[in-house]
């Protein structure tokens, strides 16, 4: 594995910006940004009450912005003012039944959202290189199960899916625009169905299991059968830094657990197992073909180009989940000691 601690020799050219540093993935890269010892400044919609964001009680209000990337003309002031260096797209809508709900609005923040944030960093002139996290589910699904690879064919199947693949069209043009002079590189990232401390995202699997284990209510699941690459938050986190730092063109990477994916009623019993003393667990086999039904990606082109691999299994991961609500919910941590002892194994894993 690439030694996390070099990346800040590497990245601490001035400030990296974060856009959605107030959710889930982006409260852990802040944290791991930190621990890094690396400039950050987040441009994000306002934490919600019960997000990990508020939990860690960060203090960094000279650093932050509080916006919607729609908004062009406030996205150019923030911009100009702070002149950041690289830059890690994370805001997004990104939950796939909230896309149907909304489809409009996924489509808004999550296509002219990163449309608007390339126009005005290529016209600012300040960055060097610039990541976007799309998602594992921009492949189109194919008869025969398999990992898919960046050269894979995308297509959608929901809202959400499609507007992401908006977003790779986003990057494609951009990728293409930066060879026209002196541009910055871009590099699309794609991972998926990352679990760990404190999300607290509604129609997510690990979320609602957990607030049915700490309110000891009846858990309903849906698509018992269906599979996805279970990976800790770290992980393509770390991955998305070491895209930030090492690659040297304009690509896309996937990262992923490069095992089985796992299916939902084997993570439901694991959890139950790991908790203890849960409450009964109801399954249903949705009708509604509204989601994808397996989902599996290929790393190995991370693994070449970028010396990455994941350090947790899906079994580990989804251990140090558990592990990490029943740590804060027995106040045993607080949420920040349980993410920075989380940071900690992998920065050591790295060393």
């Amino acid at each position: 594995m690439s030694n996390l601690g070099e990346l800040n020799k590497v990245l601490f050219q001035g400030p990296l910006l974060v856009t959605g540093h107030t959710g889930f993935k982006g409260s852990w890269l802040i944290l791991l940004l930190e621990k890094l010892g690396i400039e950050w400044i987040g441009i994000s919609l306002p934490p919600k009450h019960n997000s990990l964001y508020n939990s860690i009680k960060f203090n960094n209000k000279q650093n932050e912005y509080f916006i919607d990337i729609r908004d062009y003309t406030k996205l150019q002031k923030i911009i100009n003012k702070i002149e950041p260096k690289q830059v890690v797209h994370l805001a997004a809508q990104s939950l796939v039944l909230n896309s149907y709900e909304n489809p409009k609005l996924t489509f808004e923040v999550n296509v002219m959202g990163t449309l608007n944030l390339m126009d005005l960093l290529f016209k600012n002139g300040s960055v060097n290189k610039i990541v976007v996290a799309t998602t594992d589910k921009v492949y189109k699904e194919q008869r025969l199960k398999k990992s898919f690879k960046e050269s894979d064919a995308l297509g959608g199947k929901d809202p959400y899916s499609w507007s992401k693949i908006g977003t790779e069209s986003v990057i494609g043009a951009w990728q293409q625009i930066s060879k026209t002079g002196k541009f910055p590189q871009i590099v699309s990232v794609r991972a998926g169905n990352v679990i760990g401390g404190g999300d607290q995202s509604e129609n997510r699997l690990l979320p609602d299991l957990i607030k049915g284990f700490m309110n000891n209510s009846e858990i309903t699941i849906r698509h018992p059968n269906s599979t996805r690459p279970w990976q800790h938050v770290l992980d393509p986190l770390y991955g998305y830094l070491l895209a930030l730092s090492n690659s040297t063109k304009q690509d896309a990477y996937n990262f992923s657990t490069n095992s089985k994916s796992l299916k939902v009623q084997d993570v439901v019993k694991m959890a139950q197992n790991l908790w203890g003393n849960s409450p009964q667990i109801k399954f249903s086999e949705n009708k509604e073909d509204l989601e994808s039904s397996n989902l599996s990606l290929d790393s190995s082109k991370a693994a070449k180009d970028l010396n990455w691999k994941s350090k947790w299994n899906q079994k580990d991961a989804i251990t140090a989940t558990i592990k990490w609500w029943k740590n804060v919910a027995n106040q045993e941590m607080t949420a920040q000691e349980a993410c920075f002892l989380e940071i900690e194994e992998l920065l050591n894993e790295t060393r």
